[in-house]
């Protein structure tokens, strides 16, 4: 089951996806009377009880609840998660956005003992999400900007040192996520050895969608086809199988002497032939990036100069 928010009637609304375009509107199926459907976040929260009787509702989809997916602004599917955090576990991925760093810089950029034996991540701004459809604004700060194709996981259930074999059940489902990069902000601030700052946090620059495909359409550990295309044109292809560290690992690593939460969100790192950078190539004012990943969907987004 595809689940996503939108905006209809100027509120926003949770909804499953049908067959072509059509979208069931959730609460209004319910008949406007079963809490659990009055948000992603409220549908996360409601468990396992919740996503049957969403998928109660889908089988029946009544016609008076049935959107026309034309008609809709899409939201993201979770519009402002719990928490986000973003990994960077694509081997292939790292070895040549190094060597195209270490070009740019002359800075010399190797992939440091720590990466293999363990999941490394930073935390993300849960307040500038974006969904699909929705413009990119470029940071006045930038030059050089890219995306980023990513898979990433919505945590489904609270949980503490989980272990790895329990991780995959605290998995409420899987979106694609685009983590934009101003590139030159980036290069710039990475040697201060804290993380990225203003390489990644700017409004509209992390960008989830069009829908969550829940877990149990997703065998464990992920192997989904993934492309990236900018204008039409394809950029990159990959596939999730390629984790140097899966989810559960991730998982495990994270939730050690923490605690997780239902409603946050986790994205695997880009994988290889991800992003521009790897190939040697930069985006330009009113670009359309379209990021797809198998049983998701497309995600597609334009990056614009000036005000969104």
């Amino acid at each position: 089951m595809r689940l996503g928010t939108v905006e209809s009637g100027g509120k926003e609304v949770l909804v499953a996806a049908l067959e072509g375009d059509r979208l069931l509107d959730l609460y209004a199926a319910s008949g406007g009377s079963e809490a659990a459907f009055t948000s992603m976040q409220a549908l996360i929260e409601a468990g396992a009880q919740g996503l049957s009787r969403a998928r109660d509702l889908v089988a029946i989809a009544p016609v008076s609840a049935i959107l026309d997916g034309a008609g809709v602004r899409f939201c993201a599917p979770l519009p402002r998660p719990e928490q986000m955090r973003d990994c960077l576990v694509f081997e292939t991925h790292l070895i040549n956005s190094f060597a195209r760093a270490t070009e740019m810089t002359g800075r010399e950029f190797a992939i440091p003992p720590v990466w293999y034996d363990q999941p490394i991540y930073y935390k993300c701004n849960r307040f500038s999400v974006i969904g699909h459809g929705q413009d990119v604004q470029w940071p006045a700060y930038s030059d050089n900007m890219d995306f980023e194709l990513e898979l990433g996981i919505v945590i489904g259930k609270r949980g503490k040192d989980i272990s790895t074999a329990e991780a995959p059940d605290h998995i409420f489902g899987y979106t694609i996520f685009n983590d934009m990069s101003a590139r030159d902000a980036q290069m710039k601030e990475m040697p201060g050895q804290l993380g990225p700052a203003k390489g990644k946090d700017f409004d509209t620059g992390n960008i989830l969608g069009p829908f969550i495909l829940t877990a149990d359409e997703v065998p464990h550990p992920a192997a989904l086809n993934m492309r990236a295309e900018v204008n039409g044109e394809i950029w990159g292809e990959g596939n999730s199988r390629d984790m140097h560290h899966s989810f559960a690992d991730i998982i495990a690593h994270i939730s050690a002497s923490e605690t997780l939460y239902p409603g946050e969100v986790i994205g695997s790192g880009t994988v290889g032939l991800g992003c521009g950078l790897e190939i040697g190539r930069m985006l330009s004012d009113g670009d359309e990036i379209a990021l797809s990943i198998q049983g998701i969907g497309t995600l597609r987004n334009r990056l614009v100069k000036g005000a969104v």
